[in-house]
């Protein structure tokens, strides 16, 4: 009896070493509707295959700067956002006026976030300015595609008092605009999103864009924007090129994380591509020789000595 407590106690004692040495990394996203998920999941799971004792789940959030509060409060590891945001937070300015976030590192920057401002073709709204008077979805309170829309608005000389503000994730406003709620939405994603890839589908939509004298404002004075095109057929009936605005994704975590995790799993995300192509078409942007264009931070030591290794 002697010995088999004493073989159950040593047994008690291995399982909880293993435990132990689990590795439990929690990765903010986005919403399910959005380009953030899926490549969370794809991440999730790559790391998962490949990382010794790696336990790594992706959730649900309200991306840009949710993740970015739910990593200074140690709820997620790992957390993708946009580089605008990432820049306010380590600065405390605009949506983090007066609470920077100093330890917030950088891995690497993913793929461009196009901000795709939609709309019903039967709101006859066909540029920025039409959206005086009527009922518009920024994006989620305090979310990155809020301040993308704030920023916007401003350079057409618009301002909340002009629109009937609507806050809604990317799945909210696509069921409102089907039902007719809102007018328009603004969303910031890698293009198709899934939202608007299914509105288009049962709804006569346009794509609104972004001209040459707002982006000219825009960049004047947020240098994170790039003009970029938003290709025909991207969504169902609208059949001609956009014109719009973009911003870059990308990977972030805090200084407490461990070096050597962080350069494994830029070693081994970057080793398996296809798997976040097959998550979601921005997947096929997400490469190596783009991963430090749109840095907004400052490296992680874990990052810099995985770009140091691989020149």
């Amino acid at each position: 009896m002697k010995k088999f407590m004493i073989v159950a106690f040593c047994l008690l004692l291995t399982v909880g070493a293993v435990s132990a040495q689990q590795r439990f990394i929690a990765i903010g996203t986005g919403g399910t509707a959005g380009t953030y998920y899926p490549l969370g999941g794809a991440m999730a799971e790559i790391w998962n295959r490949n990382i010794a004792r790696m336990n790594a789940t992706a959730q649900s959030t309200g991306a840009s700067a949710a993740n970015i509060n739910l990593l200074r409060d140690g709820k997620v590891d790992v957390v993708i956002i946009q580089n605008d945001v990432g820049f306010y937070a380590l600065n405390g300015v605009e949506l983090f006026k007066d609470r920077p976030f100093k330890d917030l590192r950088g891995m690497a920057c993913l793929y461009n976030e196009t901000v795709q401002l939609v709309a019903l073709e039967s709101s006859g709204i066909k540029t920025v300015y039409d959206l005086k008077g009527k009922k518009v979805s920024v994006g989620a309170a305090g979310s990155g595609v809020e301040a993308n829309a704030r920023q916007i608005l401003e350079a057409a000389g618009l301002s909340y008092a002009d629109i009937r503000v609507q806050y809604l994730s990317f799945a909210e406003s696509a069921s409102n605009l089907k039902d007719g709620n809102i007018d328009a939405a603004f969303t910031t994603g890698g293009f198709p999103i899934a939202a608007i890839q299914d509105l288009a589908i049962s709804k006569k939509t346009v794509l609104v864009p972004v001209d040459k004298e707002l982006l000219k404002k825009l960049m004047d004075k947020w240098s994170f924007y790039a003009p970029t095109i938003i290709p025909a057929k991207t969504y169902s009936g609208i059949d001609v090129d956009v014109p719009s605005v973009a911003v870059k994704s990308m990977l972030a975590v805090s200084t407490k994380i461990d070096a050597n995790l962080v350069y494994e799993m830029l070693k081994t995300m970057f080793e398996n591509g296809p798997r976040l192509v097959a998550a979601h078409a921005q997947g096929a942007n997400i490469k190596l020789a783009t991963a430090l264009e749109g840095m907004s931070l400052p490296l992680h030591p874990g990052a810099e000595k995985f770009y140091k290794e691989i020149k």
